[in-house]
């Protein structure tokens, strides 16, 4: 008699049991892999921080001052023509020869005598690498945060090739009230400059901000939809009579000019809706905004600060001490 041959195998319903189990499985680990890949951004974005702060007083240490804020966008020799020929920089430029970015930093450089930071420079000098063959465009990682939800490949979703993205801001407060007006026929050229060096900050350098998280684009400034806001790494921006602030690289723009009525107003903390981001404050997509100190210490500002609080800590010479919730 011929043996019916039997092969094992699943059920259809065993199957299904498999894969729910195995959905499951991913569905408790998802999370857990998401923080993990979080804290690993967390960690990065405080690292960059702290290039930046080595860079900081490695520029104190050369020029025996700290690094302004940003520098004029008008060419003596050309005033008034626009675009200028030669154009202004900011503080995340100076910092470059700093952050093993020198050679790039030369690029940019149209008179160079020995580094001098007062030379002009163009962001708009040819750079083949960068996507719009212009050095605007050229990303560099240590001014983006992996966290940051509005970076793409290096550029803030509303300028995409066209200016590279910045992650972080430098506090206005310390870098920029030194406000220096020369005027060239009908044009003003505004360079923030800092009042300070690395020994004369009045506070201490533990007690003072210096750069803090800044969403690479946020489209409101107190509140109000304005659109079109962005963080941009190479942009002048910083303390000038119109807009342009909104785009350059910096918190705490209050005193001379100022950024916007909550210029002093506590970081905004878990951003992910550039909608709901306002440009005029330090904002970030962490629970705790990553804040550097002058010292070169990175920590984390609650969002539980009080206005008090982190007004004192971002003002350099009020002589008061920061309070306990700091």
């Amino acid at each position: 008699m011929n043996l019916m041959k039997y092969r094992k195998g699943f059920t259809l319903i065993e199957l299904l049991v498999v894969i729910a189990i195995i959905a499951i499985l991913i569905g408790l680990l998802l999370p857990a892999v998401q923080k993990v890949r979080e804290a690993a951004n967390r960690t990065t974005c405080g690292n960059n921080l702290k290039q930046i702060g080595m860079a900081v007083h490695s520029f104190s240490g050369t020029y025996n001052k700290l690094p302004g804020a940003m520098r004029c966008p008008w060419s003596q020799s050309n005033p008034g023509v626009s675009p200028p020929p030669t154009t202004g920089y900011n503080i995340n430029v100076q910092l470059m020869p700093y952050l093993e970015q020198d050679a790039l930093y030369q690029v940019a450089v149209t008179t160079w005598t020995g580094m001098n930071v007062n030379d002009p420079w163009s962001w708009d000098a040819p750079y083949p690498s960068a996507p719009s063959g212009t050095l605007r465009s050229k990303t560099l990682k240590v001014f983006n945060c992996p966290s940051d939800p509005t970076i793409s490949n290096g550029f803030g979703s509303n300028q995409m090739n066209a200016w590279a993205a910045c992650s972080y801001g430098a506090s206005h407060m310390l870098f920029g009230q030194q406000r220096i007006v020369s005027y060239i026929g009908t044009r003003g050229m505004p360079d923030s400059d800092s009042s300070f060096n690395m020994g004369s900050v009045p506070d201490g350098t533990s007690n003072t901000v210096a750069f803090g998280e800044r969403m690479a684009v946020c489209n409101t400034r107190d509140g109000t939809n304005i659109g079109g806001g962005g963080n941009l790494l190479w942009w002048p921006g910083g303390n000038w009579w119109w807009s342009a602030h909104d785009w350059g690289p910096s918190i705490a723009n209050g005193g001379n000019g100022g950024q916007g009525n909550n210029w002093n107003q506590v970081p905004m903390t878990s951003i992910i809706d550039p909608n709901k981001c306002d440009r005029s404050r330090v904002s970030s997509p962490h629970s705790a905004a990553k804040i550097l100190m002058l010292d070169g210490g990175v920590r984390d500002a609650s969002p539980n600060l009080t206005q008090v609080t982190w007004e004192r800590a971002i003002t350099p010479n009020d002589g008061l001490p920061l309070a306990s919730d700091w």
